[in-house]
């Protein structure tokens, strides 16, 4: 199991406890993303017989229960130009490691940053950060520049390099026959 080093707000009962119908459809609606449109609440509501700001309303008091984790952009990296995605592993000081964990994930570039259980002796790495870059050459002086950052705290690191995008989905919830109310 993954830690991130910027953990989202535990959930204390099922996701499902608070979930309507009306959610439900809303979570259906959205979950391959939000239409590129100006008004994207309102186009995703009017099918639903909400408006914009019912759905945003909805939407913020589902992520603030920790139903929904985040409303985000997921890019394809390799559609926008960066063609090395590098996987960086960093055996880092346990000591040091939530504070560095946390300046690290705050770094403009950095998209995931995650502390993992070490599996020794095969695997010494217990922070896992995700770099992208035009080039590996840029991904290692990024990787570099979270050497200095780490400073003596690091003892080790690797450059995991990507070689095809397997998954840009999250949870989905399967379709109930019948209106959303």
């Amino acid at each position: 199991m993954s830690v991130s080093t910027c953990p989202s707000k535990p959930m204390a009962t099922d996701v499902s406890d608070g979930l309507d119908d009306l959610d439900r459809a809303l979570i259906v609606a959205t979950q391959a993303g939000l239409p590129l449109v100006p008004d994207p609440w309102g186009a995703v509501g009017k099918p639903l017989g909400l408006s914009g700001d019912e759905v945003r309303t909805r939407m913020q008091r589902m992520q603030a229960s920790g139903v929904i984790r985040r409303i985000a952009a997921v890019p394809n990296h390799y559609r926008l130009g960066y063609l090395a995605n590098g996987m960086t592993v960093w055996d880092v000081d346990d000591a040091h490691i939530e504070r560095l964990g946390r300046e690290v994930a705050a770094i403009p570039g950095v998209s995931h940053c995650y502390r993992r259980p070490r599996h020794l002796p095969e695997w010494p790495y217990n922070l896992f950060v995700m770099l992208h870059g035009k080039s590996q050459a840029e991904v290692e002086r990024q990787a570099e520049s979270l050497r200095e950052l780490l400073g003596d705290a690091c003892r080790d690191h690797r450059i995991l390099y990507s070689s095809r995008i397997l998954k840009k989905t999250g949870l989905r919830l399967a379709r109930r026959p019948g209106p959303p109310r």
